[in-house]
């Protein structure tokens, strides 16, 4: 798709629908975690109520651009079209997954997708996006590539040499900080905790004398509108823009198993026992993206009710298909452990 180009009914349905299929692989993984412990192990990071961010930011891309996030990643190969069942297959760490089983969660890759590949190391997509924006530009393709990691990212080390980088060679690069207002377990506005100095965090491109700006992220459309001119900037030969999506993580950091097993009373995961705001939680989620932007569509009668429904159950559907498919693939076995393993 073309950046810029004006939002049709269809391309406005497509956006609400892989909002809806985000939503329902992370609920189901977060079921699966609470309801039958040991079949996820380790960690993941769910992403539900970054939809709106992640739909907004990649309905603005080209086939050939590169979308690189960190490791908070299922939702973006949603939206390119990854299969679903291959997606949980990997979360569960079964042999039919996109790694073969051996990536989990935090691991996703579909390269045939433009989606090279992830890491739990904080702000490694940053480093990572950067060297790709340079072979994009030394091989003239055009391509602009898509950089996503959190507000926490923005204090190491690499965000600030990327960014300068970039700056500096005017790379085809689009970084967006989310913002989900906790790194791990600290509020970004903690001064006493150490934590992230600014407000809003947009103002750090400011350093680097490039765009900076802060946006909505719980309104796909206002994403939309930013990351398309900041894409045909990068696509100019203009170079790189900071942009912070701001949103907020309606589940706790990240799941991980624990004996006994993690408490069902939270139906949020954990979200409001771990960050201890009632107040803060109810805020936010009374501006669920998903809730948002249906109720918009609704008021445009760019959706029906009947629609709505119709595209909910065949996403809760296609997400059941894919635990079943998970769930009936083989673990790879104990020898392949050494496999793709170099020294």
């Amino acid at each position: 798709m073309k950046t810029g180009r004006k939002l049709g009914k269809e391309r406005l349905v497509w956006m609400y629908t892989q909002m809806v299929r985000i939503r329902e692989f992370e609920e189901a993984v977060k079921r699966t975690f609470i309801e039958h412990p040991g079949v996820i192990r380790g960690h993941s990071h769910l992403g539900d109520g970054a939809e709106a961010s992640i739909v907004g930011a990649l309905a603005t891309r080209n086939r050939n651009d590169w979308v690189m996030p960190s490791y908070r990643c299922h939702g973006y190969p949603i939206v390119l079209g990854t299969p679903l069942g291959k997606m949980m297959a990997e979360v569960f760490g079964r042999k039919s997954g996109l790694c073969q089983g051996f990536g989990g969660s935090m691991h996703l890759a579909d390269p045939d997708r433009h989606f090279p590949g992830t890491s739990g190391i904080i702000g490694q997509s940053i480093a990572h996006a950067t060297g790709a924006a340079l072979t994009a530009q030394v091989k003239k393709k055009g391509q602009v590539v898509y950089c996503f990691f959190g507000d926490g990212a923005s204090k190491q080390g690499a965000f600030f040499e990327s960014l300068n980088m970039a700056a500096v060679w005017k790379l085809p690069v689009v970084y967006i900080l989310e913002n989900n207002q906790y790194q791990a377990y600290t509020h970004f506005r903690l001064e006493d905790a150490n934590a992230i100095a600014g407000d809003p965090l947009s103002k750090k491109a400011q350093a680097f004398s490039i765009p900076g700006v802060t946006v909505d992220g719980t309104d796909p459309l206002a994403v939309y509108k930013a990351v398309a001119k900041a894409a045909d900037h990068a696509r100019r030969g203009k170079g790189p823009t900071l942009i912070e999506s701001k949103f907020y993580r309606l589940s706790a950091h990240g799941n991980v198993i624990t004996v006994p097993p993690l408490p069902t009373q939270f139906p949020e995961h954990e979200a409001i026992a771990v960050y201890g705001n009632r107040t803060e939680f109810d805020k936010w989620k009374s501006k669920d993206p998903l809730a948002r932007f249906r109720s918009r569509l609704l008021k445009r009668r760019v959706l029906t009710h009947t629609t709505a429904k119709r595209i909910e159950s065949a996403a809760r559907a296609e997400v059941q298909d894919s635990v079943e498919f998970a769930l009936a693939s083989p673990f790879p076995a104990p020898e392949e452990a050494v496999n793709y393993v170099y020294a």
